[in-house]
């Protein structure tokens, strides 16, 4: 009978010991390395790379939904970024969150004797960065895991559906096992892609740990379109001056034909843009168009310079089709800080905004240094008051009346 019990016991303690073993095993096994779906091994881990993957495992806190709908987990508190595609590294420093960077791309690491991006100018130091691909969103993804940031910031491509671009960050996710969160660039050139700015904005926000900021950015960006609105809505439409801006900059410099149909400093200003009919996205006019507009002021993108033989500015000195222009003939040609640079300069259109009132409408602007005013946006939005140095990358030709 005690032989028995003793055999019932010893039964009993090797089952127990058995059930504590089964549930020591399983919770040192099978840990999910996959940043979403938890099916084993990321790309990098299977090559033999540690990236951020199995520490956001342990310490996601929040699911964060991108720009383009897809639900993707983040660390609650992110500490490392890289910026991906046209304008990401732009509104990360408008963020005042350039500090988590780790990686750069190929843009950002140039050598370049023009330089025509504020941010950049504020902020040398990102030429330091490692690089983690080329421009424009041609990320390398053995290089971004070198780098192992727990976030990749990705600009959409513009002009590209959300569907390509949600596909794209899907990709970047699946080869480096880092989280991927995309989102659209937008523009403030009416209120739908203004919208999809701000979405961004506050979604990057969200992200780094910045969210109060990007509603300061967002609340000055209103205040100032507000107050430009203000002081010229009431001029009769009658007395609205007909404008246009060219040589704009789309993917590099480009000539006089080159403009922005909804140039949002126009939109701003109350004045008529000549060229608003071609629609809300960049165009290439014909030059006929602009000799049968004849405006009365036209506004040389400065960026054009880099075209050689002074770009635009060329072309209205030496084109017999274009010198009879009234603006020409007049002497209302004048020059405005570049509109695009690696994507939009948002500052520098606020700042050209000034700039324009106070030449179409210098009583409704008296109050205005338009050179000072650059300088309080630039701070704001950077940090530094950089102005001088960025119109110095052009001659000196921004914000003057251009000779021809």
């Amino acid at each position: 009978m005690k032989k028995e019990s003793s055999n019932k016991l010893t039964r009993v303690i090797f089952i127990g010991v058995l059930i504590i073993s089964l549930i020591m095993t399983s919770g040192c096994t099978s840990k999910s390395t996959s940043v979403e779906d938890g099916k084993g091994e990321s790309p990098a881990e299977s090559a033999g790379i540690t990236t951020n993957t199995e520490e956001l495992t342990e310490s996601a806190k929040i699911t964060v939904t991108d720009g383009f709908g897809r639900d993707v987990n983040i660390p609650e508190d992110v500490e490392s970024v890289v910026c991906s595609g046209a304008g990401a590294m732009r509104y990360l420093v408008y963020l005042q969150a350039q500090d988590l960077v780790v990686g750069v791309d190929s843009l950002e690491k140039q050598e370049a004797e023009i330089e025509g991006r504020p941010y950049a100018l504020a902020n040398p130091q990102l030429k330091d960065y490692p690089l983690i691909g080329e421009a424009r969103g041609k990320d390398d993804p053995e290089k971004i895991i070198e780098v192992n940031p727990q976030v990749v910031l990705k600009a959409g491509t513009t002009g590209q559906s959300s569907a390509a671009n949600a596909a794209e960050a899907d990709s970047l996710q699946e080869k480096t096992g880092i989280s991927v969160i995309s989102f659209p660039y937008g523009s403030l050139r009416n209120e739908e892609q203004k919208t999809e700015m701000y979405s961004s904005l506050r979604l990057m926000g969200e992200v780094v740990g910045k969210q109060e900021r990007a509603e300061e950015v967002i609340a000055y960006i209103e205040a100032t379109m507000e107050d430009l609105e203000n002081r010229t809505a009431d001029i009769p439409e009658s007395e609205r001056k007909t404008v246009y801006v060219g040589g704009v900059s789309i993917a590099g410099a480009h000539g006089i034909i080159s403009t922005e149909p909804a140039y949002p400093p126009f939109l701003w200003v109350n004045a008529n843009n000549v060229a608003a009919g071609m629609g809300t996205e960049h165009a290439d006019i014909a030059k006929e168009a602009l000799v049968d507009w004849d405006p009365e002021y036209i506004f040389i993108d400065i960026g054009t310079l880099q075209l050689g033989n002074e770009g635009a500015i060329g072309e209205l000195k030496s084109d017999s089709s274009l010198t009879g222009l009234s603006a020409v003939k007049n002497g209302n040609v004048y020059g405005v800080i570049p509109y695009n640079f690696y994507t939009t300069n948002y500052e520098s259109v606020l700042a050209n905004a000034y700039f324009v009132g106070k030449v179409l409408y210098p009583d409704r602007f008296e109050d205005i240094d338009p050179e000072a005013k650059a300088d309080e946006i630039y701070t704001f939005f950077l940090g530094k008051p950089v102005f001088s140095e960025l119109n110095g990358q052009y001659n000196d030709t921004g914000f003057k009346q251009i000779p021809l």
